[in-house]
């Protein structure tokens, strides 16, 4: 008998349950885990005392079957049932419980209720985006079969410091009629867009929460348009992906089309970083809906108050008890079966200092879900970024526990930059600090790490065009008299506040934001930005455009055209990022007895910065070991509102510093001779100059 016949044989049903043939099943794989035969249904829960498997066909309200988990079905607290002979393509299933009732304990069992698997690796029922569904059609899950070929695909495995990160929403960026896809809004419509992302030259895309969501929660209607939670940060399920991100309503159609989207991007030589939500889920405070963790096991998934309510440190009416075992194993193995099953290359955390905090919701100073991550084995080379602040004002930017492997969304770089930017006082010596990895925050910056993100725009708060074009927010499109939304935005409306027909005003914005750009491409650290930025893309002052599912949220691509000189800007500082590796880390050998990365002022190598100084420069230099380039860089900005004349450094070598941008000038990029070692800055102004041994055209380089 040969072993896969003997495994055949030995693997048979035991029992008959309402007609179906089953046994107990894979105890050790939680979730519906699918193999030739039948599918294998394990659930756990502390607290119930009996557990019946509902069998729906697609898009029944009600079950055709439910399966009583008998008491032999159970080992500890796991629930475990091989049902054999299903038809996988056309069932949906979820489960009752049965358990204490007891609210101040927070024990909220209710046999009546059915409830979605907390492992769920497909969710059923929502397929029209902003269509309103029944709770009964939503919130059940489908068998998946992990069977998609990835033929010989291939993870970029780039270096942190290597990666410019654009964050970008799936629906947003390809739903308005301007950008050209055949299939808007979907993992798809994203698919046939990275040509558009080869020619930006970008590398990584960090995808705003993919994971299976509800945007009709809280829908509502103000002024007669229609808001949608449409950004996605309510999860419904962690290990599910977003049902109408895809473009048809087939059986594992969107896990396919996301997993076609990211080898598509590892094709071109793009990772794909995922914004995931472990803080808190889509299931609210006592008042919210009740379809998950609050009918498995309330009081362990769930921060209670001692009489049973919801700690809220998210903002978001609950938050997630991530630091219990069983909720550290579920975050773990989430971000696992990604890892595994669509190759994620990162992971960017949603406000991550929840994750730091206790049961009681005090904050820990070694907090074992966040170490288990960092030394996780099958998370060992994936990218995992912090945002080190939540909702109740632990903000730990420079101290996320990292144990060298967590990166952090660097919110310093945020707020001193743009105040640089904008030209405020005494924040020449800050931007300096900020430009050059903001060593006061990561002194220990080790290897390949690159702690820092950098970034001056994301999902929250202003566009960078808009940081250009509004003192102050206008969300009162979102229906909460513009009381929502950051109020702190350190933004400069150039003159008018909104859209002007002021030429002059105009190209000011137009540099300030090129000035951005080239701030950003020439910092050490990893660069991040938002989609559109690039061209100038604006959210009409709303800087909380949650809710906006309309032409304040979604990118309109003529921009692109109406504000080309920006686009080619990004496009151009993104490149001579790539080409210099200087920039981006120390390179193995010093040149012409230069220091690799030196600050600059009104005179060169300038050390000392005033209240009033409104101009920071900095160089870097080196040479390559591996291939004997020499490369030297240098950026200066002047945010002062008249000309600045500043001093060059002067270098003992046979080469000439080069001019290749200037956005002062109406042609921004451009190449031109440098003689002597002074130089004019206009106001508000950026330029970057490249010292070249001899005369020639740029080369790629590489360290």
């Amino acid at each position: 008998m040969t072993a896969q016949k003997a495994l055949v044989e030995r693997w048979m049903p035991t029992d008959i349950i309402e007609n179906f043939r089953v046994r107990p099943g894979y105890f050790d794989r939680m979730g519906a885990n699918y193999s030739s035969g039948g599918v294998s249904f394990t659930v756990s829960s502390v607290n119930a005392t009996g557990c019946t498997l509902c069998l729906f066909n697609h898009r029944e309200e009600e079950p055709f079957a439910k399966l009583k988990y008998p008491d032999n079905y159970r080992i500890g607290k796991v629930f475990s049932m091989f049902v054999f002979d299903l038809d996988i393509e056309n069932i949906e299933y979820a489960y009752c419980f049965e358990g204490p009732y007891d609210k101040d304990k927070g024990l909220l069992f209710d046999p009546d209720r059915y409830i979605l698997d907390p492992y769920a690796r497909a969710v059923a029922g929502q397929s029209v985006w902003g269509k309103k569904f029944d709770d009964a059609t939503f919130f059940k899950a489908r068998v998946v079969k992990n069977d998609f070929d990835w033929g010989n695909d291939r993870s970029p495995h780039l270096k942190m410091r290597d990666l410019v990160i654009y964050e970008l929403h799936v629906r947003n960026f390809t739903i308005h009629g301007s950008s050209g896809v055949k299939s808007p809004g979907t993992f798809s419509g994203l698919k046939e867009k990275i040509p558009y992302l080869v020619e930006l030259g970008i590398n990584c895309v960090e995808l705003m929460p993919v994971f299976e969501f509800n945007e009709m929660h809280n829908a509502r209607e103000v002024d007669g348009k229609k808001l949608l939670e449409c950004w996605g940060y309510n999860t419904t399920c962690f290990f599910a992906p977003n049902t109408v991100y895809a473009t048809q309503d087939k059986y594992n159609h969107e896990g396919n089309e996301l997993k076609e989207l990211i080898k598509a991007l590892h094709a071109n030589g793009i990772e794909v970083i995922l914004d995931v939500v472990f803080n808190h889920t889509g299931e609210g405070n006592e008042n919210g809906p009740f379809f998950s963790f609050k009918g498995l096991d309330n009081n362990i998934y769930y921060m209670l108050t001692p009489d049973g309510q919801y700690y809220n440190f998210s903002g978001c009416g609950n938050t997630l008890n991530c630091n219990h075992p069983i909720v550290q194993h579920l975050v773990r193995e989430s971000l696992r079966y990604w890892t595994v099953n669509y190759r994620i290359d990162g992971f960017r955390f949603d406000l991550a200092s929840i994750l730091g905090r206790n049961e009681d919701g005090s904050p820990m100073s070694k907090p074992p879900l966040i170490q288990s991550l960092a030394f996780d084995p099958v998370l060992g080379d994936v990218k995992l970024i912090a945002e080190a602040w939540d909702a109740a004002g632990l903000y730990q930017v420079g101290k996320f526990p990292s144990w060298n492997r967590f990166s952090e969304w660097n919110g310093m770089y945020r707020d001193d930059m743009r105040r640089f930017l904008r030209g405020d006082d005494n924040m020449a010596e800050k931007a300096i600090i900020r430009l050059t990895g903001s060593a006061d925050l990561y002194p220990d910056d080790i290897g390949d790490r690159n702690a820092s993100v950098n970034f001056l725009s994301c999902h929250d708060g202003f566009t960078l065009y808009d940081l250009y074009a509004y003192n102050d927010k206008h969300n009162e499109a979102n229906g909460w008299n513009n009381t929502d939304g950051a109020n702190d935005n350190n933004s400069f409306n150039c003159g008018a506040e909104g859209e002007t027909d002021d030429e002059e005003i105009n190209k000011l914005r137009h540099r300030m934001v090129k000035n951005a750009a080239v701030a950003l491409m020439m910092s050490r650290g990893t660069p991040m930005f938002y989609a559109g930025d690039e061209f100038g893309n604006t959210q009409y002052g709303n800087n909380n455009a949650y809710c906006q599912d309309n032409e304040v949220g979604w990118i309109d691509w003529e921009d692109k055209e109406k504000n080309k000189d920006i686009f080619e800007v990004f496009k151009f500082m993104i490149a001579f990022r790539d080409d210099h590796p200087s920039i981006r880390h120390n390179l193995s050998k010093s040149v012409f007895n230069l220091p690799k990365v030196s600050t600059h002022g009104y005179t060169a190598f300038m050390d000392h910065y005033t209240w009033e100084s409104k101009q920071a420069g900095v160089m870097y230099a080196g040479q390559s070991k591996s291939t004997g380039k020499t490369d030297i860089v240098y950026a200066c900005f002047n945010t002062y509102w008249e000309d600045i004349r500043i001093e060059i450094p002067q270098i003992d070598g046979n080469g000439k510093w080069y001019v290749v941008l200037d956005t002062y000038s109406d042609d921004a990029i451009c190449e031109r001779k440098l003689d002597g070692f002074e130089y004019i800055m206009g106001p508000r102004s950026a330029i970057v100059m490249e010292y070249r041994i001899s005369t020639r055209k740029n080369t790629r380089r590489a360290e």
